[in-house]
């Protein structure tokens, strides 16, 4: 049986593993050094954790639940301890692509995201069409990445990625650089500032006289065919005349020239992740 560690068990993301692993073909030791955090694993899935050295030193994977900017941190302090061929597996690319993570040749580096369940799903239970983050009760997708390591370790690491992110429909193999391009650079760079620009128009909208539940409803409506109609996912749908009027008299009001490589360039993307790791002093 594989053993696996996963540290930070008693986090926020490490809660939500440690419960998909919960009865699974893998051996489970949960290590995490907050107290609080113990305490809530306890509670909350009956667990006791195990001391980081004991942990590693027996592990077949390592699973790092931990915040992006610890990881290379957290990484040193034990990865001579591993055993050889060991698999540590990362659940974001910031750490992994900004050069984090220590040297070491003879164990294998993975790292593996989701998606998320998206926006356009055959969900019908309402526990599942209310699971946003997904892992729980929501399908959704992941992504994954073998950075370093036998390509015979990437199928057992993404039957790890399934089994911590389940229910998972399909697993995208891509490279570390590709994940980067993915998280922050597409959907947080760009998908969570847009829906943020989103939530400010429809205040904005709110302040000059739309009652709030309206603009709200008319927004989120309007989005759903919009994306429908953009990502092909409705076919026979097109923008009507008006609206690629507004468009085109849009664009250059809120976008400048050049906006999509000052994002997705290479040096964009490592310098956005180097300050995920190591954010600017204030």
């Amino acid at each position: 049986m594989t053993k696996i560690a996963l540290m930070g068990a008693g986090g926020k993301m490490g809660l939500r593993l440690s419960a998909n692993l919960k009865g699974s073909r893998f051996d489970v030791d949960h290590v995490e050094v907050s107290e609080e955090a113990r305490a809530r694993l306890k509670q909350s899935m009956g667990v006791e954790c195990m001391e980081q050295g004991q942990a590693i030193s027996s592990a077949d994977a390592v699973v790092m639940a931990v915040p992006d900017r610890l990881i290379g941190k957290i990484l040193k302090t034990f990865v001579a301890d591993l055993r050889p061929g060991a698999k540590v597996i990362m659940l974001d690319a910031a750490a992994p692509h900004a050069g984090e993570l220590p040297e070491r040749a003879d164990i294998t580096y993975f790292v593996t995201h989701p998606c998320h369940p998206p926006i356009f799903n055959d969900e019908v239970d309402p526990k599942a069409k209310a699971d946003y983050f997904g892992g729980v009760h929501a399908k959704q997708h992941i992504v994954c990445a073998l950075m370093q390591g036998p390509e015979a370790h990437y199928a057992e690491c993404e039957e790890i990625a399934r089994q911590i992110y389940k229910p998972v429909m399909r697993a995208h193999r891509c490279t570390v650089e590709q994940l980067a391009i993915l998280e922050p650079a597409l959907s947080e760079t760009v998908g969570a500032t847009f829906a943020l620009a989103l939530r400010e128009a429809t205040d904005e909208a709110v302040r000059r006289g739309v009652p709030k539940q309206a603009a709200v409803d008319f927004i989120i409506g309007h989005l759903n065919i919009e994306l429908a109609i953009a990502f092909g996912v409705f076919p026979e749908g097109r923008f009507s005349d008006g609206a690629l009027q507004a468009i085109a008299q849009a664009k250059p009001v809120i976008f400048k020239d050049g906006w999509l490589d000052r994002v997705f360039s290479p040096e964009s993307v490592l310098k956005s992740v180097k300050e995920i790791c190591n954010p600017p002093a204030a």
